[in-house]
């Protein structure tokens, strides 16, 4: 699930994850786990772990025991895994990795799904798939950090929109499972998760990157730009002059980026299991 992802390329953006989640979505998730009681203890699956961060930022913010269940099909992120630390009270957590993909997903017994920037790497089929299993399973999902679509840069440029326009594009591509949702798989889910009875709420989650995120707003416009030009070759020169310039940029500290996301948690409808 995270074969766009490189250990190094997770540890540049967590801090910038962490402080983009939407928090105050937390409120109605730990109002509902509680309703099962609160010392029962939450098995918690985690899609597309990568090395385990979105584990290190929620399992803090949740009380009770939990047992994490930390999937991904990219055996070299998951032996990088660094497992969450202690509940929000305290209680003990405990993690285990496996290697696998949303293919047949069993949620029995399962408290929560959970998810960080993979909403927008699914199919509309998938994505449905998804909705229909956390539903027959009463099964909340918090689903973080999936792209909107919307990247906006100080100083602006004309040539934003066309990068941005291509990448949108790039993100909608087609691949061997279907066509990616990119920025519309928010609306997909949530469309997704209300026909099959779950109430969904969803909050921008966005990146706010000035200067003392030099490193990750270097490596993330060099992503941008590249799969700009991978969907739109006839980009690649005027992108590869527009590129250095904002690298140039980004060194002396003159950039600023706003690149938008959106959080979504789904609960059933009938509340506590």
């Amino acid at each position: 699930m995270s074969t766009l992802f490189t250990p190094d390329w997770l540890a540049l953006r967590e801090d910038a994850d962490s402080a983009a989640r939407a928090s105050e979505l937390l409120g109605p998730l730990r109002s509902h786990l509680l309703a099962g009681g609160r010392h029962r203890r939450l098995v918690i699956e985690d899609l597309g772990c990568g090395t385990g961060s979105q584990g290190r930022w929620l399992a803090g913010r949740l009380p009770g025991p939990q047992h994490w269940i930390l999937y991904d099909h990219d055996p070299g992120l998951l032996a990088r895994v660094r497992p969450p630390g202690m509940a929000q009270d305290g209680a003990l957590v405990t993690a285990e990795t496996r290697e696998g993909d949303l293919s047949g997903l069993d949620l029995t017994g399962v408290s929560l799904v959970t998810a960080s920037a993979l909403l927008d790497l699914l199919t509309f089929d998938e994505i449905h798939d998804l909705a229909e299993a956390c539903a027959a399973a009463q099964c909340p999902a918090l689903f973080t950090l999936s792209v909107a679509g919307r990247v906006e840069l100080t100083p602006a440029d004309l040539f934003d929109v066309e990068i941005g326009a291509a990448f949108d594009a790039h993100q909608r591509r087609r691949v061997d499972r279907g066509r990616l949702l990119g920025p519309d798989a928010v609306a997909a889910a949530t469309e997704a998760f209300e026909r099959c009875g779950m109430v969904v709420w969803t909050r921008p989650s966005p990146w706010r990157l000035g200067p003392e995120h030099a490193a990750l707003t270097a490596e993330w416009i060099r992503g941008w730009v590249g799969a700009a030009v991978e969907q739109q070759p006839d980009l690649a020169r005027p992108a590869e002059a527009y590129l250095r310039w904002r690298l140039d940029a980004c060194t002396a500290g003159g950039l600023t980026a706003l690149v938008h996301h959106h959080d979504l948690l789904a609960l059933p409808a009938g509340g506590g299991r």
